[in-house]
């Protein structure tokens, strides 16, 4: 692959400098669906909905599990400001598995439109990190 085919790509969380470095696509989800993002994209800002994050690589593809944020997209360069976001070898399975019994439990007893929303989330996250190790 052509150097002149690569973008900066930059995952920044709360706590670390989660990815940086030379990358020829980057997807994820977003409140709008997936996005698949090349250099040159046009500029824009999207928000990032819980998925499987893919850094495609010169080397090949990365997957991790990408939670909640903001992406800013230019030509050369996305940046993506995460919540969360974890490479497979920092996942729990079973700590996953069990949040998305109790996700699914909550759900079954719809308490209020918040504990919904709630638990939607949760559940959503659980099966991010879930499909993550597959």
């Amino acid at each position: 692959m052509s150097d002149s085919n690569l973008f900066e790509l930059k995952i920044i969380t709360p706590e670390r400098v989660f990815y940086e470095g030379q990358v020829s696509m980057v997807e994820f989800n977003t409140t709008e669906g997936e996005i698949g993002i090349y250099k040159m994209h046009i500029p824009t800002t999207v928000i990032i909905e819980p998925g499987i994050l893919t850094i495609t690589e010169p080397e090949g593809p990365k997957n991790a599990a990408l939670h909640a944020g903001f992406a800013e997209i230019l030509p050369e360069k996305v940046t993506i400001l995460a919540e969360i976001v974890e490479w497979p070898s920092e996942i729990d399975l079973e700590r996953a598995e069990k949040a998305k019994s109790r996700a699914e439990e909550r759900l079954s007893h719809k308490e209020s439109s918040l504990d919904v929303q709630r638990a939607n989330i949760a559940l959503r996250k659980a099966i991010c990190r879930i499909n993550t190790l597959k």
